[in-house]
């Protein structure tokens, strides 16, 4: 289950309470903060896309392209196409929660566009991040099955990667909503700024939550490693 060979610990399964606690509460807040200003209608009468292109071209962006995605609240951007994919609602509507989050993922394009050194960092981690996600479970499940504390080091080696992606994660996600702000407040085209503030808070909640569990998890981890180590293992 959630204890990767160290038994049913209570300290690992309260983080694994915490952990849905928080992802609970984030989620709850983003659907409400979404739907609540998903009603309101931003000023002009323009679309999510046509907000995002203004902003876009503002910023010497103008080959991002502008694709539909399915589902609910999955747009994002792709350096690998240099596009913005938007769900239907943020793309073709006009309140200020789709404005809101069209503008945001305009903001990663044009951090792509400026160079902006986090989100380079970020996606220079990826290809290990996916590699260390795939195996550290593995690794450490046969340290511990083997008593070997190298293997079980180089798990939370592993780990500690996916820890340092959701840090670096966080001043991405808080700059592309900055600059997505910055947009609107400066050609006035939401009619509530505070609400846009809220859409595009909400879901940055949802990267600090994961960024605070990964942070108590990796802590646990070594922690327990280490009492572990000093009992013989």
């Amino acid at each position: 289950m959630y204890y990767y060979g160290y038994g049913l610990d209570p300290g690992y399964l309260a983080i694994v309470l915490v952990s849905l606690v928080l992802g609970g509460l984030t989620q709850a807040y983003i659907n409400s903060s979404y739907r609540r200003w998903s009603q309101v209608s931003a000023t002009a009468g323009a679309t999510g896309e046509e907000v995002a292109r203004r902003m876009l071209d503002s910023e010497g962006a103008s080959d991002v392209g502008i694709t539909l995605v399915p589902g609910h609240l999955t747009g994002h951007y792709s350096p690998r196409d240099n596009s913005l994919h938007l769900s239907e609602e943020n793309r073709s509507g006009g309140s200020v929660a789709s404005v809101a989050v069209a503008c945001h993922e305009a903001g990663h394009a044009i951090q792509t566009a400026k160079g902006y050194l986090p989100y380079r960092l970020r996606s220079a981690l990826i290809p290990v991040v996916n590699f260390a996600q795939q195996t550290w479970v593995l690794v450490l499940a046969i340290g511990v099955a083997l008593r070997l504390a190298g293997l079980t080091q180089l798990a939370i080696a592993l780990f500690a990667f996916s820890v340092l992606f959701q840090l670096v994660t966080l001043p991405v996600e808080i700059d592309a909503s900055r600059r997505a702000i910055a947009y609107l407040r400066g050609t006035g085209a939401v009619i509530d700024e505070r609400g846009a503030r809220q859409v595009l808070t909400a879901a940055a909640l949802t990267y600090v939550a994961a960024a605070l569990v990964s942070v108590i998890q990796l802590l646990y981890l070594l922690n327990r490693t280490n009492r572990d180590e000093g009992e013989g293992f």
